[in-house]
């Protein structure tokens, strides 16, 4: 390299930002290779907390990992899409992110409350699908219903928007009332595509849970309408919540879009680590496996 010691300082900066680990199965570097070849069919989905947001005592607190948003706004430019999928409400997930008005990240998409609403960079807003169908029928039926099984008495109902309650506990017997309804109300759940989430004397009917392994397929199905579909999928995560989207990639994998599982951090969650392709420290480990990506692609 000649005799300039900045250029080599430099050379080796930049041959370690590019340095990829190599994923530990063959389906993981399958899935890298994919990915490696065609970028611009690819989907980079990432949890936020503990994947690109060290975890704190205070989740209020917690915020993306300092050097995050400039990898995430070097890399998104280059695939089809990045997707942050998380729990928290969208809104949260992009405050404590950082990702609102970042150039490079105008295509990022916040998938959150597991799916059931999402954030765009692009337009800076959420949006929420309309309830499910099957709220609207139940809400119709129900009061009659109730009255046709003698349950009536003493028993309430609570609009939940996306959801209803029967409560039990001002019936006269609140227990008997309760297993009274179980079953009945789990068949009309059923009848109408909703299921029946036991609580304290409460029987609320909702849709079939939201998960990230949902949101992420959702996802991916809805961009493999645009034109040559995906072609591959890294997703990365640290917890159990995330064992869901690694069962996605696995079903994506059987469909033959080639996945990475990335787990971030090993020591807590061994599920998680001894399921994924390749193991990074932290979300240190993934903000650089995200740097290395963008150098080489």
């Amino acid at each position: 390299m000649g005799s300039h010691h900045s250029h080599d300082s430099q050379d080796t900066t930049a041959a370690s930002a590019s340095a990829l680990p190599t994923p530990a199965t063959q389906a993981g570097r399958d899935g890298l290779a994919a990915l490696l070849a065609r970028p611009e069919r690819a989907v980079i989905a990432l949890d936020f907390d503990g994947t690109l947001a060290p975890i704190v005592p205070d989740p209020d607190q917690a915020r993306a990992h300092p050097d995050a948003v400039p990898a995430l706004a070097a890399l998104a430019p280059k695939v089809a899409s990045v997707a942050v999928v998380t729990g928290r409400p969208p809104g949260v997930a992009v405050r404590n992110g950082g990702f609102a008005g970042v150039p490079g990240l105008e295509h990022l998409v916040v998938l959150g409350h597991y799916g059931a609403e999402r954030w765009d960079a692009v337009t800076g807003t959420v949006t929420a699908p309309a309830p499910h169908p099957g709220v609207a029928a139940v809400r119709a039926e129900l009061p009659g219903f109730l009255d046709r099984i003698g349950a009536w008495q003493g028993t309430w109902i609570e609009e939940k928007g996306r959801s209803l309650a029967v409560h039990t506990r001002r019936a006269a017997d609140p227990q008997a009332a309760f297993d009274l309804l179980r079953e009945p109300l789990t068949g009309l759940a059923a009848e109408h595509g909703l299921i029946v989430e036991p609580g304290r004397m409460v029987l609320e009917l909702r849709p079939p849970g939201m998960d990230k392994g949902v949101a992420l397929l959702d996802h991916v199905r809805a961009l493999g309408a645009s034109p040559g579909g995906v072609g591959a999928v890294l997703y990365a995560g640290d917890d159990l919540g995330d064992l869901p989207a690694f069962a996605a990639v696995d079903k994506l994998r059987s469909d033959g879009v080639p996945g990475v599982l990335v787990c971030s951090g090993s020591a807590e969650v061994t599920e998680l680590s001894e399921r994924a392709d390749l193991v990074v420290d932290g979300p240190a480990g993934v903000v650089g496996l995200l740097k290395a990506l963008a150098a080489q692609i």
